[in-house]
């Protein structure tokens, strides 16, 4: 491992607090440090208060901040003689902890306090740093882990047995450091938790902790427990059908839509393929800090509902000790392995399902390499349900806000690169749901840049094209729950005796035959739907009231309102409602070039203007309208409706 430090970036900072900001960023970006919210820093500065007086703080990294993003703003700043005193006490619940942190904050505006912020007051150092390192880890989490971590630092490290974090753990490092610690010590070792460094400069706490770590990756590749076999990895044989139906079931156990995504890649197939999985995956994480993400264990196979079955019966035999009722939490696994398809993540969105994902690839490396060093051993599941089901925990579950409308479902739209089909994506991912959005134009791949967005590329008059894409869909995030079917195109204004037979066949090739193809793909994966399937047909005013030059449009459409009806009758059994929305002059759109408007306009001896809002209401609608109508379609509100018609026209005569 080697220091990032860089003279010419260190020059930036203005002051220490950051510098402290610049070297937990540093720390923040080595994934094998920290991940995702984990790890911790803080710095403890003596300034003026509004009296003029000298007050020792400690500035520590508040919840919600992640160290590779972190800004001077993501500091809590806390009275630090008041957290040393707190530290004296014999017993301090946890909840009364997190009251005292934010009494005795310096600012109303800064954020909570980490629960690690009496134990970083307790160390006689400016700067300290704290990671979860993987290779750290490795070590610690064998059968003599305690002994080796010893051999390996001797004097440079306090070592401190497992205790869950909080003001225990704080208690017992203020006793146990000022008993081990000597003119060498350099940080702390927390068995089954982490490492600590300390200093007097930011530089120094954190080279010392690359210095620290790259001392225990040395010592693997010494012990020969560094390298991962993957050698001759098979490809994955992956049924998307039965990641779907696994999908299901995780969902139900959580009582929730999961997003489940798929990582069939040499590593994880590699872990999977393990003659000796079941009992080194048994065990559980790494770190309690992982338990909330990954869930007491991870699961071996599908078989959902004997890990459900076996997490409420530990759950029963335990809770009724602990001191307060404690409330469930989900009894369905995060992942699930399997030597055909390597690992699956499950999240309530794609952004969490991405996070359960890195942490196990961390995980499976220190378990990897734990057993090749001795053996990997976990902690006891007693001291994992502790941590599961802690106070503070708890406090954020019966806390916890309202998930978004469609937190952990699926959509895909087509003709997602403009207009209706943009706008139904955006209003989509407002709503909380992950976009597969499909279009022939290539600018669909880069639409949007982030985790809940799969924008392809794809020919929807293609069938081999859209199982393709729908096999990616379904390994980037499990499912699909509902489907808008936007795709379609304009031809020219032209009366039936000039209309061309290849014109007519293109025109009904896109906006018929490829909505079939698309129903016929999609219809066993929205059967498989948590919370039941549901389609929205992006119509036309045409439908109802057809207009002349536009007969291979207004046939396309009318044949699609009957497929879609059709589809209602034999689907409403598989649980999937289908409704359809007629939208009329929605001039925002990639169909309505400016030719074609131009000449709409004129067949009714109309302006551009008045014929935009040649309507009952003379209203203009835009994609917006007809996309924040078909995401509400896809919604509760209409949870009792198929097969309905709805017109976004701002009210037209001839269909009035």
């Amino acid at each position: 491992m080697q220091s990032l430090w860089d003279d010419r970036e260190s020059a930036q900072c203005r002051n220490e607090l950051e510098l402290r900001v610049y070297t937990s960023r540093l720390l923040g970006r080595d994934k094998t440090l920290v991940l995702h919210g984990g790890g911790n820093t803080s710095l403890k500065l003596a300034q003026k208060n509004l009296f003029g007086e000298d007050e020792n703080v400690l500035y520590i990294k508040g919840s919600g901040w992640d160290l590779e993003t972190i800004e001077a703003a993501g500091f809590a700043p806390v009275q630090l003689d008041y957290l040393q005193r707190l530290a004296q006490l014999d017993a301090l619940a946890d909840t009364q902890m997190v009251n005292q942190l934010a009494t005795h904050t310096l600012q109303a505006s800064a954020p909570a306090p980490s629960v690690e912020t009496i134990l970083h007051a307790c160390l006689p150092y400016k700067f300290v740093d704290h990671t979860h390192a993987d290779a750290v880890l490795a070590i610690t989490n064998t059968p003599d882990g305690e002994r080796r971590i010893r051999e390996l630092y001797g004097d440079s490290v306090v070592v401190i047995p497992y205790v869950m974090p909080g003001f225990d753990l704080a208690r017992l490092c203020a006793r146990e450091y000022p008993r081990q610690a000597g003119r060498n010590t350099i940080g702390m070792v927390l068995l089954h938790h982490g490492i600590f460094s300390f200093g007097d400069s930011a530089r120094q706490s954190y080279e010392r902790m690359i210095e620290l770590v790259d001392r225990a990756e040395r010592y693997l590749k010494q012990q020969r427990a560094w390298d991962l076999p993957q050698a001759g990895v098979r490809a994955g044989r992956i049924d998307p059908l039965q990641q779907a139906a696994l999908r299901r079931r995780l969902s139900a156990a959580a009582g929730a839509p999961l997003i489940l995504a798929t990582h069939a890649d040499a590593e994880t197939l590699a872990f999977a393929r393990r003659a000796d999985l079941a009992a080194l995956s048994q065990q559980g994480p790494i770190t309690p800090d992982h338990i909330i993400r990954t869930k007491r264990v991870p699961m071996l196979g599908i078989d959902v509902d004997a890990y459900a079955r076996d997490y409420r019966s530990y759950f029963d035999a335990h809770a009724p000790q602990a001191k307060e009722p404690k409330t469930m939490l989900d009894p369905a696994p995060r992942m699930a392995l399997a030597a055909e398809f390597g690992l699956v993540a499950a999240g309530k969105n794609a952004k969490d399902a991405a996070i359960v994902a890195e942490l196990y690839r961390h995980s499976m490396q220190v378990m990897q390499r734990a057993q090749a060093l001795g053996g990997y051993r976990a902690l006891p599941q007693r001291d994992l349900f502790e941590v599961e089901y802690w106070d503070l925990e708890q406090a954020k579950l019966r806390k916890g806000g309202k998930p978004a409308p469609f937190a952990g479902e699926i959509a895909v739209v087509t003709g997602a690169a403009s207009g209706i089909g943009k706008a139904c994506v955006t209003a989509l991912l407002a709503r909380g749901a992950a976009v597969v959005a499909l279009d022939v134009n290539p600018a669909i791949e880069t639409s949007y840049r982030r985790q809940d967005y799969l924008g392809l590329r794809c020919d929807l008059t293609d069938e081999g094209a859209i199982k393709l894409a729908l096999e990616r869909a379904l390994l980037a995030y499990g499912g699909v729950d509902m489907l808008v079917l936007n795709a379609g195109i304009f031809a020219a204004s032209r009366k039936i005796a000039e209309l061309g037979t290849d014109e007519w066949r293109k025109v009904m090739a896109i906006n018929l035959d490829a909505n079939l193809f698309m129903l016929r793909a999609c219809h066993p994966l929205l059967k498989l739907a948590p919370n039941g399937g549901r389609v929205v047909v992006i119509g036309s005013k045409n439908v109802p009231a057809p207009g002349p030059g536009a007969a291979a449009y207004s046939a396309s459409k009318a044949a699609l309102n009957q497929l879609a009806r059709v589809a209602a009758l034999e689907w409403g059994a598989d649980g999937i409602r289908i409704n359809s929305l007629h939208p009329n002059a929605v001039f925002d759109t990639g169909i309505w070039t400016e030719d074609v408007l131009a000449q709409r306009a004129k067949h009714y001896g109309l302006s551009v203007e008045a014929y935009k809002t040649n309507n009952v209401l003379k209203t203009e609608v835009r994609s917006r309208d007809v996309a924040e109508l078909a995401a509400e379609m896809c919604g509760p509100l209409f949870a009792k409706t198929t097969a309905a018609q709805v017109p976004v026209d701002g009210g037209n005569e001839r269909v009035i």
